[in-house]
């Protein structure tokens, strides 16, 4: 290793170079333009050199240049002289015969990365060269210093921009599966993340529910290993997780390394969580990571809110003691079926004597069987049918798009279920009619034909299914 001894004046001709390189460099605040521009200015000023760049930068996107990242090796030490000092380092080599510049790439607070400059088959390098190298290399870390203060702050305004627009849906009023969508939307597109979940704890903090309007990915199978391993953090704190490469298990190894999670947390207390992933081990960028807590404290209270809107319109739509729909809810969906579909089947359900088990066992018992019904309702209808509490012990179903001959299968599937199960020992009557385009009926023609037909049950017997 040699140094460049005494101040070496360059010749006219050379300062015209480069004068004309540094107001090329600095005319560009893009840094993968500004990078690429620092080769082809050495390449026209020394076309017989060889040139790599060691950079200290988090992320660039020159995977054609001989760009590498600025680490510490102790097999390169005057790489790591030249960044520490910010002075040039010379290095010499006898096979084959070469020399060898590093000149830092200086700006005025930091150092942010070091050039090598090779020149084949010298003992020692120019210097002539060497000084251009050097005010070169001024000019270079001087236009990367600007280019990245500028990348920096169109970054910030994105990010504000990004704060703003989400914490403006979530105030909006929306409902909460398009309010998380458009979040989840927003932070694929603006974290290249690849599965976005959100996630609510029930009231005895024992369960994380995930959220719709999370990537579909949270809700199967595979994602439990990540959400318990989350959730098992966050029961030792609630601090905000960042982690670049995880390893769960060396003998089952995850898909996903690259893991952030931030807790939404109102008035102190642990309300649920926000998970995001990548599969590429080390992917986000730490400022990625302030970003997303910042976005998630901002959104807190708006995300709460909207999740009490959420759960009061499911209170509105729901009867607070058999969980099933409410006659408004039902009322609602079949005048729409009414409208777009070709047929239907409605149920109409009574418990029979109900009045002498309310006196028997007294009203608690009487609750408790009506919840044992709306439980056997539920599990013998789809997902598209709607079961409602009618009124009283009276229950009701719908089944769009379902024939008559269909319903009255159901309606005798659960006429036998509740005979068997239910305790104490109950029955029930079921009154069944049908609807078709060709019939022309109106849904208030459709009840009234199921009552009679629940009539014609109740007065023949009970404990039956007829159809009107």
């Amino acid at each position: 290793m040699y140094s460049l001894k005494g101040d070496f004046l360059l010749d006219v001709e050379n300062y015209k170079k480069l004068f004309q390189i540094s107001e090329k460099i600095h005319s560009t605040l893009d840094v993968d333009i500004l990078l690429g521009e620092i080769f082809v200015a050495l390449k026209e000023v020394f076309p017989n050199y060889f040139y790599h760049l060691f950079l200290s930068l988090t992320s660039y996107n020159h995977s054609d240049l001989p760009i590498m990242d600025l680490e510490y090796d102790s097999e390169n030490m005057a790489v790591i002289h030249a960044y520490e000092t910010a002075q040039l380092q010379f290095e010499s080599s006898n096979v084959p015969s070469h020399a060898i510049l590093y000149a830092p790439l200086k700006g005025k607070s930091e150092v942010y990365g070091v050039m090598q400059v090779i020149a084949p088959d010298k003992s020692e390098f120019p210097a002539g060269d060497a000084e251009f190298v050097r005010l070169f290399s001024l000019c270079a870390g001087s236009s990367l210093e600007n280019a990245l203060a500028y990348q920096q702050s169109q970054q910030a305004i994105s990010d504000l921009q990004l704060i703003n627009q989400t914490s403006h849906q979530l105030n909006s009023n929306q409902p909460l599966v398009e309010t998380l969508t458009y979040m989840s939307n927003q932070i694929i597109d603006s974290f290249e993340a690849q599965e976005v979940g959100f996630f609510l704890f029930s009231k005895n903090q024992l369960r994380a529910k995930v959220i719709p309007g999370s990537t579909s990915f949270f809700f199967t199978r595979e994602a439990q290993v990540y959400i318990d391993y989350i959730i098992g953090k966050f029961d030792q704190s609630n601090e905000p997780i960042f982690i670049g490469d995880l390893e769960l298990s060396k003998q089952h190894p995850y898909s996903f390394h690259s893991i952030m999670a931030v807790p939404v947390v109102v008035g102190q207390k642990l309300k649920g969580f926000s998970i995001i992933m990548h599969q590429d081990p080390y992917f986000f960028p730490f400022g990625t990571f302030k970003l997303l807590q910042s976005l998630v404290h901002h959104s807190s209270l708006a995300l709460t809110n909207a999740l009490l809107r959420d759960e009061l319109e499911k209170l509105v739509i729901t009867d607070h003691l058999t969980k099933l729909h409410s006659r408004k809810f039902l009322d609602e969906k079949i005048q729409q079926s009414m409208i777009k579909d070709e047929e239907g089947t409605f149920i109409l359900i009574d418990l029979d004597n109900f009045k002498e088990i309310n006196d028997t066992y007294g009203h608690q018992i009487g609750d408790l069987i009506l919840v044992q019904v709306a439980n056997l309702i539920k599990g013998s209808i789809r997902e598209s049918d709607i079961g409602a509490r009618w009124g009283g012990e009276e229950l009701a179903i719908y089944l769009p798009r379902v024939p008559l001959e269909t319903g009255v299968v159901i309606a005798q599937r659960i006429l036998s279920k509740v005979a068997e199960y239910s305790n104490p020992h109950i029955t029930v009557s079921c009154g069944v009619a049908y609807w078709s385009k060709d019939s022309q009926d109106s849904y208030s023609l459709l009840f009234k034909r199921a009552d009679e037909a629940l009539y014609r049950a109740k007065q023949t017997g009970k404990n039956k299914v007829v159809t009107q």
